[in-house]
């Protein structure tokens, strides 16, 4: 079975977004809830890997420039 590719931040960021929202609204089984909230933390921390990353980045960046 191939592998997912990991999403952008941008598409990380918008799917955690409708996530919330979803869960916020309620109505969702507790299945379907329990899903929605594992997906979401799996969200979150490619959101939290991608930000993490352009920190150090940014931070080499800033030290070459020193």
């Amino acid at each position: 079975m191939a592998e997912k590719k990991k999403p952008t931040y941008e598409q990380a960021r918008d799917e955690l977004t409708k996530i919330v929202a979803k869960l916020e609204a309620g109505g969702a089984s507790l299945e379907d809830s329990i899903a929605l909230w594992e997906r979401g933390e799996k969200l979150a921390k490619i959101c939290n890997q991608w930000l993490d990353s352009a920190k150090e980045r940014l931070e080499k960046q800033e030290k070459s420039l020193d």
